[in-house]
């Protein structure tokens, strides 16, 4: 069965690493078919549309989406690309790889985020000339779903640690919903789990990376802490993602557009090539996907490195060597 992929590069470096990306996707034995497709700035800047509804449709006819980054436009695109696939978890390693000048060698965690409300639902007015007010959105649906998600990917991927990330002590209705719903998912499933405030989880992070696995946080929360983690392993370069729904799913690096470094030709390839083999994995080609991540690590390892990494390579030499190690 051929997986049609929709390819996405968007603004700024997304330009370099998603070609970058579907090289190595070529380069291994899978049954893909790739769609391309444009949104972000440069198609706003075009079209006055940033996410042309064409670009909808085909995401939520493909296997799966591969997507870069979007610059101002990126709420405009990202938000909308992750509801056509119906995605309801953010998936976000964060592991130190060797080779690699990290501040935690010895971190590897998994943030398993809730994609679809909070306070990314949208909901925000003016209410008064210079007040305004944002209104977060939290439902035991989709609380259950996370929780189950995460319970799930932990047991799936040999995590033993699985932290509740909340504020229920401050936002004790939305927060404490969320809570009471993972803890009763956890009860049913007979599963450990420890619950950390998510202010004090960002300083135990830091300090103790050792003592996470898996991490189940709500939308705003799961973007945050997994950014700062990307400070303990090197870098936003480092961090790919998954954005999972029932059917569907879209797969894009943490890090954004890069302004300072887009058309250069040295963007590190090695978040979205890591993206590309959790889209892998996601659609069955599972030893395809583990050959990819090790070419990846090896890289990391050996070199080449690009300068972020302290290198002098290009995003083109690094995929070469990637693809030279599958």
């Amino acid at each position: 069965m051929t997986h049609e992929i929709l390819v996405i590069p968007g603004d700024g470096i997304g330009q370099e690493v998603v070609p970058a990306a579907v090289r190595v996707l070529q380069a291994v034995e899978a049954d893909l078919a790739f769609v391309e497709g444009e949104a972000g700035d440069h198609v706003a800047a075009e079209t006055g549309e940033p996410l042309p509804q064409e670009i909808r449709e085909r995401a939520a006819e493909a296997d799966a989406t591969l997507f870069g980054a979007a610059g101002d436009s990126a709420a405009d695109v990202v938000l909308p690309l992750r509801e056509v696939v119906g995605s309801f978890a953010n998936v976000r390693p964060a592991r130190a790889y060797p080779g690699v000048d990290a501040l935690k060698p010895e971190t590897d965690l998994v943030f398993v985020r809730e994609n679809t409300e909070g306070v990314y639902s949208g909901i925000e007015s003016e209410i008064a000339e210079g007040v305004t007010t944002l209104t977060r959105v939290i439902t035991e649906r989709a609380s259950r779903r996370i929780a189950e998600f995460g319970f799930e990917h932990a047991a799936e991927n040999g995590y033993e640690n699985v932290t509740v990330a909340h504020k229920a002590n401050v936002m004790r209705v939305t927060d404490g919903l969320f809570l009471e719903t993972a803890e009763a998912v956890a009860a049913k499933r007979g599963a450990d789990y420890d619950t950390a405030l998510m202010d004090a989880l960002a300083m135990h992070v830091i300090m103790h990376p050792e003592d996470y696995g898996v991490v189940i946080c709500p939308n705003l929360a799961g973007d945050v802490l997994s950014d700062l983690a990307a400070g303990l392993v090197g870098g936003l370069g480092l961090l790919p993602s998954a954005n999972v729904g029932p059917d569907n799913a879209m797969f894009e690096p943490v890090h954004g557009t890069a302004p300072d470094i887009a058309g250069q030709g040295i963007a590190n390839p090695s978040a979205t090539i890591l993206s590309a083999a959790m889209l892998l994995e996601h659609l069955g080609y599972d030893d395809e996907g583990q050959r990819v991540r090790a070419a990846v690590e090896g890289v990391l390892a050996d070199g080449p490195r690009t300068p972020d990494l302290g290198g002098e390579a290009t995003t083109g030499d690094v995929t070469d060597a990637v693809i030279d190690r599958l």
